[in-house]
């Protein structure tokens, strides 16, 4: 789902969000993401109210929380259950809510993400046994399924910040922080978190990070879907049955995506041509890279090239 559908809580005066901090206070997770949200806070002076609590201050708060965010580094113990449920009550109270790093899992677990997309930290993947069939894990780098948001954390908590400051107040509030962080470029909900395939799934599925690894070697001239269960020892349907638990989509969903991820990275980074790009990426025919770019990222190659001229 796409972040713009948050903009209507904008219209709120004052616009509240809760922030619950359950980490150590000089983690990445957290230093990225309440770093924006306090600069849009004093831009907004007033529209906007931001309010950082610990785990044991959430039950007694007055609330009315449009946003409510349990934030956590992949390394903090888990709360205690009780305090976890309690905090996750009054979360679930606001508009839309989630987690951040290791809040994705404690929610994950607590059974509160059920058959929703989540974007977990790939160094917990290993902890996920007891959620797969409640939960859909993306290797993204954040995510928005109904009202639930969750980002895995770490660098990618800046990224997460800076779209919803995007998505609260505009692109204006949103390029005077990227000015004051000295930010060059936020990247989107729908890119992946930057780690080796095998550390984000060979020790679950090394199957699943045979096959994405094909994906991603044969990107000019596709593999089907066919072939690449051949090539990892997998029929179809284990193979599809993998994709959908794992990455809550079909093999050749997933692997679309993945070419046109790749055509809009050379779109914005190199001067070939949108045919030259279409080709590089797979689409022999220039009007379906054009419908299947545009269905995805909701424009057309030439608006993204332009993106690149206007930068």
């Amino acid at each position: 789902m796409s972040f713009a559908q948050l903009s209507r809580l904008a219209q709120e005066q004052p616009l509240r969000m809760l922030l619950v901090h359950a980490g150590e206070p000089d983690n990445l997770a957290w230093s990225g993401l309440v770093q924006p949200l306090r600069l849009a806070q004093r831009i907004l002076d007033g529209a906007f109210q931001l309010d950082v609590l610990a785990p044991a201050q959430v039950a007694s708060a007055a609330g009315g929380w449009q946003l409510a965010l349990l934030v956590a580094d992949e390394g903090t113990p888990r709360l205690p259950d009780a305090e976890l449920r309690a905090v996750l009550e009054r979360c679930r109270e606001a508009d839309y809510w989630g987690g951040v790093g290791a809040g994705v899992l404690w929610l994950a677990q607590a059974g509160a993400a059920g058959n929703t997309r989540i974007a977990l930290p790939w160094a917990l993947y290993a902890e996920t046994e007891d959620i797969t069939e409640r939960a859909i894990l993306t290797p993204h780098l954040f995510e928005l399924d109904g009202r639930l948001l969750s980002c895995c954390g770490g660098a990618a908590s800046l990224d997460f910040a800076l779209t919803l400051v995007d998505a609260l107040f505009g692109a204006n509030v949103q390029a005077e922080i990227k000015e004051a962080l000295c930010i060059d470029r936020v990247r989107s909900q729908d890119e992946r978190q930057r780690v080796a395939l095998q550390a984000r799934f060979g020790v679950l599925q090394p199957k699943l990070s045979e096959a994405v690894t094909l994906m991603e070697a044969n990107i000019e001239e596709p593999l089907s879907t066919d072939d690449i269960a051949g090539l990892v020892g997998l029929s179809r349907r284990q193979l599809e049955r993998l994709f959908k638990q794992y990455l809550g989509s079909l093999p050749s969903r997933y692997y679309l995506e993945l070419r046109l991820q790749r055509a809009r990275q050379l779109l914005l980074e190199t001067n070939h041509s949108i045919v030259q790009v279409g080709l590089m990426c797979g689409f022999s025919s220039g009007s379906h890279f054009s419908t299947a770019f545009g269905t995805l990222f909701g424009n057309t190659p030439r608006e993204e090239r332009q993106r690149k001229l206007q930068g």
